[in-house]
C-alpha cells in the first residue's frame, strides 16, 4: 500500500514576517498621499468654479451701462498703436524733475517715436536728428506726460523774442471734457520748470499762460527730458502731441514727430485711462481676495483692483492658536518642519508676473471671452515660482461684448492647505516608521542574538585550524534560524568524527606499517649479504633507498601527533631562552657547515615559561626551514626584547612566499616547495609543528616577504617571564 503525502504544514516564516511589517509601512504612507492629492485636486475645481462666479458676478455689474465707458476710446473699431494712448495707472505721486526713475517700467511702458511719426516734411533716416520715447500715466485727478528726446542741436527761446514757435518746443492739443479743441506749447528759454502756453495758432503775438500745465525741462546729454502733468478735468478723450524741432535760432522748423496731427479736433488720437466709475465698483468686489482687471475689446485695462501677490483665493489660513510654550509645537518647528521643507515648497511671497501692473493683457482666456465665450486657464508665472488660475467673463452693451472681466488668483492658499495636510501625513508617517523602526529593531535585535549565539556556539566547536573542541547543541527552533541551527550542528558532528579518523589515521598507519616495512627491510638487508649478480645487487639498493624514504615518511607523519600528546602532556618550567639559542646555534654550525649564520643577540638573558626541549626543537624546524630554502650561504638570527615580548626573527635570501599563502603557511599538510625540492619526501608539517610550539609558549609565528623582496622572515613573539 502506497503511503499517503504529508499534509503541507504552513510556517510563519522570517522572510513572511519581514514582508508583512514591510508592507504595512509602505501602504500606509502611500494611501495619505494619494488622499492628499486627491484633495488638492477637488479644492483646485472648488477654486475655479469659485473664480468663474465672481467673474459672472461682476460682469454682470457692468452689462449694458455704457456711461461707465469712455465713448471715444473704449468703442474704437482699431487701435493705432503710438496714436491712441494708454495711461497707466500709478500707484503713488510722481516728482516732477525730469526724470523718469519714479516711472514704474518706463522702458516697456513707453512708446519709440522717430521717422513712421513725422508730420509733415518727411526726412530719411540720415537726415532726421529728432527721436524720442513718450509714455503716459495717471495719478489722481492728473495726467503725466514724459517725453526722453534725442536732439543733437538743442535751440531755446530767445530772451527777448516775442515767438514762441522758432524754438525747441512741445505741442500738446485735446478736447476737454466739455468738447472744446485746445491746443499748447510748451516752449522754454532756459531748462528748469517749463513755460506753458495755449494758443489758437502759432502766429499769435500775445500767448496766453496756461499755469494749470506743469512741469519740468531737463537737459541731457543727448537732448533733453520733458516730464509733464496735465488736470483730468482739462481733458477728454482726444488727445495728440508732438515735438518740433529747430536746429537754429529763430529759423524754421525742420521736422515735427509726433503720435498724431495736433492741427484739429479730427486729426486727434485717443487716450484711455483707467476708469474711475469701474474701479469703484471692482474695489467692492477686491475682498474676495481676488485679483480684477477690467478690458475692453482692444485688450486695454480699464481698471484693476486687488493685488496678485496678495490674491491666494479664498482658503485663508484657520489655523487656532498654538501652545508656543509646548514641548511638541518647539520639536515640530525646531526639527520636524525644517526637515518636511527639505521636500515640500513653500508658496513664494514674492514672485513676477506677466499680467502684472499691465497696461494691455493677452491670453487665450481673454480672448475667448472678448468672443463671448467665458473660459478658465491655469499658466506660470514667468519666473515659475507661482500657479495662477484667471477667469474671464465678457461684458455686453448693446448685445455686442465690448470687454472682458478677469479675476485671478494664486493657488497659494491650496498649496498652504496641501502642505498643512502634508505636515500632519508627514508626523503620521514619522510616528509609524519610528513605531515600526522600533519593531524592526526589536525583531531585529532578537534575530541578531538568535544568530550571535549560534555564531559563537559555532567559534566554540570549532577553532582557528579546524579541529573540533565539542558538539554543537541545536535550537529547538521551528523557523529558518532553528532549521540551521540543527543543520550546523550536524555538519559539526560530521566534522567531527572525520576529524576524529583524519587525527587517528597517522599513528594507525604508521603503526599498521611498521611491521610490514621491517620484514621488507630485514629481507632486503638478507639478499645484500649474499652474493648475487651486479645487476640484481642495484635493484636491492633501491629497495633499501625506497624503504628508508618511506620509514621516514611514517617517523614525520607521527610526529606531530606525538608533539601534540607530549605538549598537552608537559608541565612547563622557567628556562633561559638565549642559552637555549646559542647552544644550538653551536650545534646548527656543525650541522651545516656551509651555512654562515650571521646572529644578533641583544640580551644576556631571557627567562620563558615553557619546555626548553620543545623551544629547541621549535628552533630545529624554522632553522632547517630557512636552510633548505636559501639561495645563499647565510641565515640572518635576530633577538631582541620589545615590551614585555621575545621577538626572534629568522630570515633568509630566497624565492618568495605567494601573497596568498602567508597565512595559510603554519597549517598542516601544507607545501610550497618548488619541483626542484621534492627529491626529499616533505608532508608539510614542519611549520605546522613549529605553530603548535609557539602555540604551548602563549605566543605566535608569522611568515612575511622581506621589504627588499629578496627573501623570507619568519617572526616568533613570545610572551617573557617577570621577575
Amino acid at each position: 500500500m502506497a503511503k499517503s503525502a504529508a499534509p503541507f504544514k504552513f510556517r510563519f516564516g522570517l522572510r513572511l514576517k519581514l514582508l508583512l511589517l514591510s508592507g504595512f509601512l509602505f501602504i500606509i504612507p502611500w494611501f495619505g498621499y494619494q488622499y492628499v492629492w486627491e484633495m488638492e485636486k477637488y479644492l483646485r475645481y472648488g477654486q475655479e468654479q469659485t473664480l468663474v462666479g465672481t467673474a459672472r458676478a461682476l460682469a454682470t455689474a457692468l452689462h449694458e451701462r455704457p456711461n461707465l465707458f469712455n465713448n471715444q476710446a473704449s468703442f474704437l473699431p482699431t487701435v493705432e498703436k503710438g496714436k491712441d494712448l494708454y495711461g497707466y495707472k500709478f500707484n503713488q505721486a510722481i516728482q516732477l524733475d525730469g526724470l523718469y526713475k519714479d516711472w514704474p517700467n518706463f522702458a516697456t511702458q513707453a512708446h519709440y517715436y522717430g521717422q513712421e511719426h513725422q508730420l509733415g516734411t518727411k526726412l530719411s533716416q540720415e537726415e532726421l536728428s529728432l527721436h524720442y520715447n513718450a509714455a503716459v500715466g495717471k495719478y489722481d485727478k492728473h495726467l503725466y506726460l514724459f517725453f526722453s528726446v534725442v536732439d543733437n542741436q538743442l535751440v531755446y527761446r530767445g530772451k527777448n523774442a516775442r515767438s514762441i514757435s522758432r524754438n525747441d518746443h512741445l505741442e500738446l492739443a485735446f478736447v476737454d471734457a466739455q468738447g472744446s479743441f485746445n491746443r499748447y506749447l510748451i516752449t522754454n528759454k532756459t531748462p528748469g520748470w517749463i513755460d506753458a502756453y495755449r494758443v489758437s495758432n502759432t502766429s499769435d503775438n500775445i500767448p496766453v499762460a496756461a499755469p494749470y500745465i506743469q512741469g519740468q525741462w531737463l537737459e541731457t546729454n543727448q537732448g533733453y527730458n520733458i516730464e509733464i502733468r496735465v488736470p483730468l478735468s482739462q481733458l477728454g478723450d482726444k488727445i495728440a502731441f508732438a515735438i518740433h524741432d529747430v536746429d537754429q535760432q529763430d529759423g524754421q522748423i525742420i521736422t515735427s514727430v509726433g503720435s498724431a496731427d495736433p492741427g484739429s479736433a479730427e486729426t486727434l488720437g485717443t487716450v484711455l485711462v483707467p476708469s474711475p466709475e469701474i474701479e469703484r465698483i471692482v474695489k467692492g468686489m477686491s475682498y474676495t481676495n481676488s485679483s480684477i482687471w477690467v478690458v475692453d475689446h482692444h485688450h486695454r485695462v480699464l481698471a484693476t483692483a486687488g493685488d496678485i501677490k496678495k490674491a491666494s483665493g479664498v482658503w485663508r489660513s484657520t489655523e487656532q492658536a498654538k501652545d508656543t510654550d509646548g514641548l511638541w509645537y518647539k520639536i515640530e518647528q525646531n526639527w520636524l518642519l525644517p526637515l518636511y521643507y527639505q521636500i515640500l515648497t513653500k508658496p513664494p511671497k514674492d514672485f513676477i508676473d506677466q499680467l502684472y501692473d499691465a497696461g494691455n493683457l493677452t491670453g487665450k482666456h481673454i480672448e475667448s471671452a472678448l468672443k463671448g465665450k467665458s473660459q478658465s486657464s491655469w499658466r506660470l508665472t514667468q519666473d515659475q515660482k507661482a500657479v495662477i488660475l484667471s477667469a474671464a467673463y465678457p461684458i455686453y452693451i448693446d448685445n455686442k461684448v465690448q470687454g472682458a472681466v478677469i479675476v485671478e488668483e494664486t493657488t497659494n492658499g491650496i498649496r498652504t492647505l496641501r502642505n498643512r495636510a502634508q505636515e500632519k501625513l508627514f508626523t503620521s508617517i514619522l510616528a509609524i516608521m519610528i513605531l515600526g523602526a522600533l519593531a524592526f529593531f526589536l525583531f531585529a535585535s532578537r534575530i541578531s542574538n538568535r544568530i550571535r549565539h549560534l555564531r559563537n556556539l559555532a567559534e566554540q566547536s570549532i577553532d582557528e585550524h579546524g579541529r573540533i573542541n565539542s558538539a554543537l547543541t541545536p535550537s529547538s527552533s521551528k523557523d529558518e534560524i532553528g532549521d540551521l541551527s540543527r543543520s550546523f550542528s550536524t555538519a559539526v558532528n560530521r566534522l567531527s568524527q572525520y576529524n576524529h579518523y583524519l587525527e587517528n589515521m597517522s599513528s594507525r598507519l604508521s603503526h599498521e606499517l611498521r611491521t610490514p616495512i621491517a620484514v621488507v627491510r630485514t629481507s632486503l638487508e638478507n639478499l645484500s649479504m649474499q652474493q648475487m649478480p651486479q645487476a640484481s645487487q642495484q635493484y636491492i639498493e633501491r629497495a633499501q633507498t625506497g624503504i628508508k624514504r618511506l620509514n621516514l615518511i611514517l617517523t614525520n607523519m607521527s610526529e606531530a601527533t606525538r608533539i601534540e600528546q607530549m605538549l598537552h602532556a608537559n608541565e612547563k618550567v622557567v628556562f633561559d631562552a638565549v642559552k637555549v639559542l646559542s647552544g644550538c646555534l653551536q650545534g646548527y654550525q656543525q650541522i651545516y657547515p656551509h651555512i654562515h649564520f650571521a646572529s644578533q643577540i641583544s640580551l644576556e638573558t631571557c627567562r620563558l615559561m615553557g619546555s626548553p626541549e620543545h623551544f629547541a626543537q621549535l628552533l630545529d624546524k624554522v632553522i632547517a626551514n630557512a636552510v633548505e630554502f636559501s639561495d645563499d650561504r647565510e641565515i640572518n638570527i635576530n633577538l631582541i626584547k620589545e615590551s614585555q615580548s621575545l621577538v626572534l626573527t629568522i630570515s633568509n635570501n630566497g624565492i618568495l612566499l605567494p601573497e596568498q599563502m602567508q597565512t595559510q603557511l603554519f597549517d598542516s599538510m601544507v607545501s610550497v616547495r618548488p619541483a626542484e625540492k621534492q627529491n626529499q619526501p616533505h608532508l608539510g608539517l614542519g611549520l605546522y609543528i613549529a605553530r603548535l610550539i609557539c602555540e604551548f609558549h602563549q605566543g605566535s609565528i608569522s611568515a612575511q616577504n622581506k621589504q627588499d623582496s629578496t627573501g623570507v622572515k619568519l617572526l616568533i613573539k613570545l610572551p617573557v617571564e617577570s621577575g
